[in-house]
């Protein structure tokens, strides 16, 4: 195979890919035999019927035409490693050549492809004298008192009102939603919070002042289904309306939620929570700060062309231009982090251990109800894993080569949120490569 890349623009190339039909020949020897064992033609054995007769009676260029539908993504997939591209969306493919249909067998396969891409780009330089900073850690009153109420909150019970739905009541709905005066969707016995935001834009609104009994309808754009992004008029009927009541915080209590016997050592064990919890936050916000710091001293670019498809998607026909800079802005910064974070996997040759995906795989299995069976069955979902647990790898790599210090000037460690950190450890913790959790996948979805 020969390939050849000419850059169209800053953003989109255009491969051409040439493979000779010596190249081709046990591809074709397969095409020849599959026809083969599918035709009936009188003289012949099924599956026997010689390659020159099926020439005559199908005409060669049915064969070649199976042959590139085979061999076509593959060739791509080689052309566009070999050039170190990186695609941004599905490439408008160009059969431009093909071998002789009659005769000796001789020429070539030639295609282009035209694709989106990023071109390359420059890492910046980090080291410890990039300072990431990050907010210090204090708890307050208010953090501590906000760990009891949500402890407080799992237990509470709730109780019917008859005065007017507010913010933090607990309703009961049926919703359906129309469009043109045709259903769409309906829901029955839904459990809604008022002022969580869970479902569809509006909702709030219309929910607050009512009553048990009362039927509301307001107009908003579907989240979900076959007419996601659509205008629709949604009628809701409130079947019961209801205010969370907060157990008494005091020892009582205590004694009934932790293994503590005053209200006094609850509050102490979570002020300590409250801490981890911001610790953790600080964590979070060094990795997010650290993305920025980087690419603020970045150049990638991307195509106009995905940044524009990603937006349709995520917003109606109806959106401002504010919403509309809002998601653009968003959409650039997600690309962008996933970009850098892959450049950064691939110069510090991060690898994810089996051990690694299996564990993410649980989690992801407990936190979403997700079938792990059914994770590595597919080769592809596989791929999609590794590469994510392979970015956020990357930036916790460069998370402890620079220095991370809080508002007050503090070294902040992050130690326990990084990892392993001595060489030998972290190799140990990677042996396992990602081809052999493909393997593990294989084996896996052979069981089932």
């Amino acid at each position: 195979m020969k390939s050849t890349v000419e850059t169209l623009e800053p953003t989109k190339v255009r491969l051409t890919v040439e493979i000779p039909v010596e190249e081709l020949k046990s591809e074709m020897d397969k095409a020849y035999k599959s026809i083969a064992n599918q035709v009936s033609i009188p003289g012949f054995r099924k599956g026997h019927v010689p390659a020159r007769i099926i020439d005559q009676r199908f005409g060669r260029a049915a064969v070649i035409e199976q042959v590139v539908n085979e061999v076509l993504p593959g060739q791509y997939s080689a052309a566009v490693s070999e050039h170190e591209l990186r695609p941004m969306s599905q490439p408008d493919v160009e059969v431009t050549e093909i071998p002789s249909t009659s005769g000796e067998l001789t020429g070539q396969v030639v295609f282009t492809a035209e694709v989106d891409v990023v071109p390359s780009f420059e890492l910046p330089e980090y080291g410890k004298d990039t300072v990431i900073e990050v907010d210090s850690v204090e708890v307050t009153d208010e953090d501590v008192q906000a760990e009891l109420d949500a402890l407080r909150g799992r237990f509470a019970s709730l109780k019917p009102i008859k005065r007017q739905a507010k913010t933090g009541d607990f309703t009961t709905i049926d919703l359906v939603a129309t469009i043109n005066g045709e259903e769409v969707d309906s829901v029955s016995d839904v459990s809604y919070e008022i002022g969580s935001g869970t479902m569809l834009d509006g909702q709030d609104t219309a929910l607050r002042k009512t009553h048990a009994g009362d039927v509301v309808t307001f107009t908003s754009t579907l989240k979900g289904g076959e007419h996601e992004g659509e205008e629709a008029e949604v009628t809701i009927t409130v079947k019961s309306v209801k205010e969370r009541e907060l157990p008494e915080a005091d020892d009582d209590f205590a004694q009934m939620v932790s293994e503590f016997d005053t209200i006094d050592e609850l509050m102490e064990d979570l002020k300590k929570q409250a801490a981890q919890t911001k610790t953790s936050q600080q964590a979070l916000q060094a990795r997010d700060r650290l993305v920025d710091e980087l690419l603020s001293h970045t150049e990638i670019l991307l195509p106009e062309s995905v940044i524009e498809l990603e937006l349709n998607h995520r917003l109606g026909a109806d959106a401002s231009a504010k919403e509309k800079k809002e998601a653009r802005a968003a959409i650039e910064k997600e690309y962008r982090t996933e970009i850098l974070a892959e450049e950064l996997a691939k110069k510090n040759e991060v690898q994810v251990g089996q051990q690694e995906l299996f564990d993410y795989a649980i989690q992801m299995s407990q936190n979403y109800g997700m079938d792990i069976n059914r994770l590595f069955s597919d080769p592809q979902q596989i791929s999609a894993v590794v590469a994510d647990l392979g970015r956020a790898k990357a930036l916790i790599e460069v998370l402890r080569e620079v220095t991370v210090k809080d508002t007050e000037g503090n070294p902040v460690d992050l130690s326990e949120f990084l990892g392993l950190e001595d060489e030998a450890a972290a190799e140990e913790a990677a042996a396992e490569t990602v081809a052999e959790v493909e393997k593990a996948g294989e084996e896996l979805a052979d069981e089932k």
